[in-house]
């Protein structure tokens, strides 16, 4: 069925989908890359692009018409996604499906989901619309807790509140940095976790669920900052993540890979979040395997066996970043010094602009234990400085 998909529309262009399309050419694939912004990662890439705003339903259902994907890959959360449920009943097939991305697009029903359809293991947690809701969600979850926008990207909007008193700024913080019509969020218990990891999951047409290495991963300001794979857990504790992780992706169905996101504590494994894509943290299996979160994604979405994934062994990544908010970045500075090192490699994304903290690249090194391949990773990004114009 999907192999003998050509024509791919990538909705959402960024650092992920650049690597999408390139996995997808690679495979004789034709890509349509959209986004709301010209230049952005993915369009450098592909066959064709477009720019428009794609919470704008008339808008994006005019691409579709004029390009007739046989694929419709979402990688970002701001999309209408009502319509895509109706590509989908015209025939065009929506990764993973039309419902699995409208319930991953929303913290509110893929955790709805997640805790009271599956029974998952999650965080205890309420919703706000304005202040006052958000203080009696707090009282609820009690304190510490995290508060997150029911709809982001990359962590963004999220922040822990130790404090009443920080709850405003909480807010304030997460409804800027809200994609999508409402100003929402979730309230979640602060875990005391020792282990943030993504779990990997690639789902298949016509095969078994599989599952790649875990990869841990240290967040800041809500963003991922470094990741390594593999990330030390019991038997026990993998086996716990991947029957949870299974059970969610078999829930919402289609083909692709699955960024499963959970808490690892003392005694538990708990469900925090998905996404129904490569994964940001994932961007580590560039070098620790033979076929990245990205090869696999595709190969899965076209019905393409994936018959074995073959490890280098430990392997990291560490993330660039810019330093200021600028329209022109004259170029990269570093990048010679950073690659005198063996077994590390960098990947610059393309982005035209930056602004403070904004992902520009990402470093990626392998070494004899993930803490060696930690400190090479993040001394190889440390020696990329961005220039502007």
């Amino acid at each position: 069925m999907p192999e003998t998909a050509q024509k791919i529309m990538l909705l959402g262009s960024g650092e992920l989908g650049r690597e999408v399309v390139i996995a997808a050419k690679r495979l004789g694939r034709t890509v349509v890359a959209v986004d709301r912004y010209a230049g952005a990662p993915a369009m450098q890439v592909a066959d064709a692009f477009e720019v428009i705003n794609m919470l704008d339903g008339d808008a994006l259902a005019a691409v579709v018409a004029k390009h007739k994907p046989d694929l419709i890959v979402p990688e970002i959360e701001a999309i209408r996604t009502e319509k895509l449920k109706e590509f989908e009943d015209a025939g065009t097939t929506v990764i993973p499906t039309a419902e699995a991305t409208y319930l991953t697009m929303n913290r509110v029903a893929i955790r709805e989901v997640a805790a009271r359809e599956l029974g998952l293991r999650t965080p205890n947690y309420a919703y706000a619309t304005n202040i006052d809701e958000l203080r009696e969600a707090a009282k609820h979850t009690g304190l510490p807790c995290v508060i997150k926008p029911v709809m982001s990207s990359s962590g963004k909007g999220q922040s822990r509140v130790d404090s009443a008193d920080a709850l405003g700024a909480a807010w304030d913080y997460a409804c800027s940095n809200s994609r999508g019509d409402e100003n929402k969020v979730i309230v979640e218990e602060f875990i005391n976790f020792h282990l943030e990891i993504t779990l990997l999951t690639i789902r298949q047409w016509d095969g078994p669920t599989l599952f790649v290495q875990p990869v841990g991963h240290r967040q800041e300001r809500g963003d991922y900052q470094e990741s390594w794979i593999p990330a030390d857990m019991t038997e026990a504790q993998l086996k716990q993540a991947q029957d949870m992780a299974r059970k969610v992706t078999d829930r919402l169905g289609g083909a692709g890979i699955f960024g499963v996101e959970f808490f690892v504590t003392k005694d538990d494994v708990v469900f925090s979040e998905l996404s129904p894509r490569p994964h940001d943290t994932g961007m580590v299996t560039m070098i620790s395997q033979d076929l990245s979160e990205f090869d696999l994604h595709v190969r899965a979405i076209l019905g393409l066996p994936i018959p074995t994934i073959n490890y280098n062994g430990p392997a990291a990544s560490a993330v660039i970043l810019a330093d200021r908010e600028s329209s022109s970045v004259a170029g990269y500075d570093g990048i010679d010094e950073a690659l005198k090192t063996p077994n590390t490699e960098i990947r610059i994304f393309g982005k035209p602009d930056t602004r403070k903290f904004r992902r520009m690249g990402v470093a990626l090194a392998r070494g004899n234990t993930t803490d060696s391949a930690r400190l090479l990773a993040r001394k190889a990004a440390d020696c990329v400085k961005l220039r502007y114009e």
